[in-house]
Formats: C-alpha cells, structure tokens, sequence
C-alpha cells in the first residue's frame, strides 16, 4: 500500500456554516480553526509529512474588514 506524503484542504464555507447555525461568520471560522488543530496534530499521528490549507482566495479580499482581520 502507497504512503500518504501530502493531503491538500480548500477551506470553504465556514462562514456560511456559521449563518446556518444562526451565528455569525466569524462563529464559523473559529470552529474552522479548531477543526484546523484537529487534522494538523490527526496528519502528525499518522505521520503524513506535507498538510497544505488553502484557506484565503483573492476574492475574500472583498469581504469586511472586521472578518479579514479575524
């Protein structure tokens, strides 16, 4: 069986998950974080050397500034 070297993650639709829960964006982006931990220290358990997030597109840069700077 072939080793795992690199997993790749397009974070999308935490902030529209957090208007679903009746919260805010940045709700969502924090519980997007925290799934972040999860699978950082899960990819170091089971020893797969490259994790890449793509986590920001050059069209956020439209969004508010108060969730920019979250």
């Amino acid at each position: 069986m072939n080793k795992i070297n690199h997993v790749a993650i397009i974070m999308d639709g935490n902030g529209r998950w957090g208007k679903k829960k009746r919260k805010s964006r940045n709700f969502g982006h924090l519980n997007g974080i925290k799934i972040i931990e999860k699978l950082v220290k899960d990819s170091i358990k089971i020893k797969i050397p490259i994790l890449t997030f793509y986590v920001f597109s050059t069209e956020n840069w439209k969004r508010p500034k108060s969730e920019i700077n979250f």
